[in-house]
């Protein structure tokens, strides 16, 4: 009988079904790395959200033919090493195609109105010592009329760019970095990043995005626009971004996630004198009704790998 093996269980805080098909289903809430091989000895399947699978630990699992990756990004396991060795890798799509827009449309709201600036104004007293009826000397800037880019035309990136029609923004495409066409209703990925008041990303992290936004792709924005990122740390140089917002070069960035998660105390993000930066802790996707989908749709997954007819397949 098949052994389908969770790593991080802990990280789909729902009900998990159980494949239909027959299996033999061990459970791990977590997984330290240092024992990825030895829970996956002698499994089929491998159910994991953010454990790495490199290619020297997959060496090590000659029994292993299908990885079941609970999220979108699979940047976490090695896919050139599965394709050699004929393991079958899915993974999630279109779960998040409410939550995570939502999340990336308030973040560009919280930073274009100066909302955490002025909700310590009124938790600091500045309000209630102040001469007039309101505070207005914080820049508030609308959503309608502005201009979006939007890095990564994938569910996330439809789901952002319909909730910012309805706002009136202007939408704008952004070409592949270094591409050397540009698709029809798409514009060249500097130029794009030159005419946006919001730049927002959602595309995968793989070689050819990693640190797609670095000091060169700063000084390109206007110093007015904003930088949201519900999709990967490594998209961005962070110590560049760091420096862009100390420096004034761009108004400001949000980020719900990171390099390395949790962060380490000294990440370069965490700096206390960074001005208009706001941090979430990879929670854009996690409503309730998105984590259950999920959930389901990762053990769909397994159990179309068991009947023998893979789907969602990225390897």
């Amino acid at each position: 009988m098949p052994r389908v093996v969770s790593l991080e269980t802990a990280s789909l805080p729902v009900t998990l079904k159980r494949p239909a098909a027959p299996h033999e289903w061990i459970d791990h809430a977590t997984t330290p790395a240092d024992e990825v091989v030895v829970r996956l000895a002698g499994a089929r399947v491998a159910l994991v959200n953010k454990t790495v699978l490199s290619a020297a630990i997959l060496e090590k699992l000659p029994e292993l033919r299908m990885v079941s990756v609970s999220a979108t990004g699979t940047d976490n396991v090695d896919l050139a090493t599965c394709r050699a060795r004929g393991i079958v890798v899915s993974n999630v799509r279109g779960y998040a195609a409410d939550t995570v827009p939502e999340h990336a449309l308030m973040l560009m709201m919280a930073l274009r109105r100066n909302l955490l600036a002025y909700v310590d104004d009124v938790r600091s007293g500045r309000w209630s010592r102040a001469a007039s009826f309101g505070l207005f000397d914080r820049p508030v800037a609308d959503l309608c009329g502005a201009t979006l880019t939007v890095v990564g035309r994938g569910s996330l990136g439809d789901g952002l760019i319909r909730r910012a029609e309805a706002l009136g923004m202007r939408v704008v495409l952004a070409e592949r970095k270094g591409a050397s066409q540009v698709r029809d209703g798409y514009m060249a990925f500097h130029d794009a990043l030159r005419v946006a008041d919001v730049v927002s990303l959602h595309c995968p992290l793989n070689a050819e995005t990693r640190l797609l936004m670095g000091a060169a792709e700063f000084a390109c924005m206007q110093p007015t626009a904003v930088l949201i990122n519900t999709a990967r740390g490594g998209l961005v140089d962070e110590p560049a971004l760091a420096e862009a917002l100390r420096s004034g070069r761009i108004a400001g960035a949000a980020t719900d996630v990171l390099s390395q998660e949790p962060p380490p105390p000294g990440h370069p993000l965490l700096a206390p004198d960074i001005p208009n930066l706001i941090i979430t802790p990879h929670m854009a996707w996690s409503s309730r009704a998105a984590i259950q989908r999920l959930a389901d749709s990762a053990v769909d997954n397994i159990d179309a790998y068991l009947r023998g007819e893979p789907i969602n397949r990225v390897a």
